[in-house]
């Protein structure tokens, strides 16, 4: 069937893509012992075993059935690995649909690889990309289903961060980089300007519905950080008391350090006497120059320490895309397409590396590591932009978390896959889930 006028779908490269998504989940899966799969590192998310089966479930679930129209593989499968949960705590963290007994493993593998069959001969063969089919229009099922692997790479290791280091195999040349000075903490002004969030509807060929419609919005000065806070700055705070002082916290975080004996950030250990940082793999001396990774609520609580607050999705966006000509750029760099020179992202590591590492990464006001190395943490309540629209595809993808509990996050991680780095593009979590690979920077007002 001919491509429509409009098309923006390559099928070579799209299946390429997709080839790959299931290469590195085979990848990350093998990282883990195999006694380790029905496993719940994270007890407010579903075992291991879920997610070997929901990432071809759900391409299949998105693309074959809802797209097309067409039968699946298992229906029982299907719908037992059809999506994820975000409970409020871990009494209401059971899986959806109520499965008490998982499936095999073996047969986890067979449908997944059933799946793949499915949703390789329908990017080879099928009419994937249709003007005015809902989820098939700019072939929005096909990037849903790419991008939803990609998205998951990452948060499946933040479950793998949490299993026990004997439960994972080290891969050859992971060596953590160490024994960096912190840079001295240091500003910069931003001048008063316009920051432009969102995207425009066909302006790309895809982008998730949060990320719609584009707008400006006018930014008075503020000072920010040139650097991420760093492990160093936030021991200050953690061996002053930060964490025991009442001042620096909201009444739910105060209940929270309580209940969950919250004293550190999640990644720090402490053995004999001093500090560690719970790396993928191994525990590391704690590197006092790399980002500290923190929930919004510590983030929050040491900003107000140092007298200062936390940037909102604004001026995020002013300080990493802004110029003092007034253009915006594409990438905090410029419009070069992002490579290993400008950040750590892409799966170019397992852990952080010293903040500053980038210089070929900064903005246009000098600031450093504004993607990659860290999502950061932005003021801003996780809510739809003007115009926002459910997509077809996904339509529960942002909107059963416009729920006044999650904040939005900006930039990448080290393990973000460079096909995410794009400036619309929104990530968001609830503020005292501790287990994201995010950092912060803080902000002060300056009217």
């Amino acid at each position: 069937m001919p491509p429509s006028p409009t098309a923006v779908l390559d099928r070579s490269a799209a299946l390429e893509w997709y080839r790959k998504n299931r290469a590195r989940s085979a990848e990350i899966f093998d990282v883990i012992d195999e006694g380790a799969y029905y496993s719940r590192p994270i007890a407010l998310r579903n075992p291991i075993v879920f997610y070997e089966g929901h990432l071809p479930g759900f391409s299949v679930n998105t693309l074959i059935k809802k797209g097309l129209g067409r039968a699946g593989v298992d229906a029982r499968l299907e719908d037992i690995f059809a999506r994820g949960i975000d409970p409020d705590d871990e009494q209401s963290a059971a899986p959806r649909g109520n499965v008490t007994t998982w499936p095999a493993r073996v047969e986890v593998r067979r449908f997944a690889d059933a799946c793949d069959a499915l949703v390789e001969r329908a990017l080879c063969e099928d009419a994937v990309e249709r003007e005015g089919a809902p989820v098939l229009d700019r072939a929005e099922g096909v990037f849903t289903l790419l991008e939803h692997e990609a998205l998951h790479h990452e948060t499946l290791l933040y479950m793998w961060h949490r299993l026990d280091l004997r439960d994972k195999l080290r891969p050859a040349g992971d060596e953590p980089v160490t024994g960096v000075d912190a840079p001295t903490p240091s500003q910069v002004l931003v001048p008063a300007g316009t920051a432009t969030l969102g995207a425009r509807r066909g302006a790309m060929p895809f982008g998730w519905d949060n990320e719609f419609e584009e707008h400006r919005v006018e930014v008075a000065a503020f000072e920010i950080d040139v650097y991420d806070v760093t492990n160093a700055a936030f021991l200050e705070f953690v061996e002053g008391g930060g964490y025991g002082d009442p001042r620096w916290w909201n009444d739910a975080d105060l209940s929270w350090l309580e209940r969950e004996r919250v004293r550190h950030p999640m990644f720090w250990e402490r053995h004999d006497g001093t500090w560690y940082w719970r790396g993928q793999f191994t525990l590391v001396p704690l590197p006092l120059a790399w980002p500290v990774y923190v929930t919004y609520a510590e983030a929050a609580a040491f900003a107000r320490w140092r007298g200062r607050r936390l940037p909102s999705e604004a001026e995020f966006h002013r300080a990493a895309y802004g110029t003092p000509s007034g253009d915006e750029r594409t990438h905090p760099w410029g419009d070069a397409r992002p490579d290993t020179t400008r950040g750590r992202f892409d799966f170019s590591g397992w852990d952080p590396v010293p903040v500053g590492s980038f210089p070929a990464g900064v903005s246009a006001w000098g600031l450093h590591d504004l993607v990659g190395n860290g999502w950061e943490w932005t003021s801003t309540v996780f809510a739809p932009f003007p115009g926002f629209r459910p997509s077809p595809s996904y339509p529960e993808y942002s909107a059963d978390f416009f729920d006044g509990q999650h904040y939005v996050l900006k930039g990448a991680s080290p393990v973000t896959a460079r096909e995410l780095i794009r400036r619309s593009f929104r990530n968001w979590f609830r503020p005292q889930y501790p287990y994201v690979y995010a950092t912060f920077r803080c902000v002060r007002s300056l009217d």
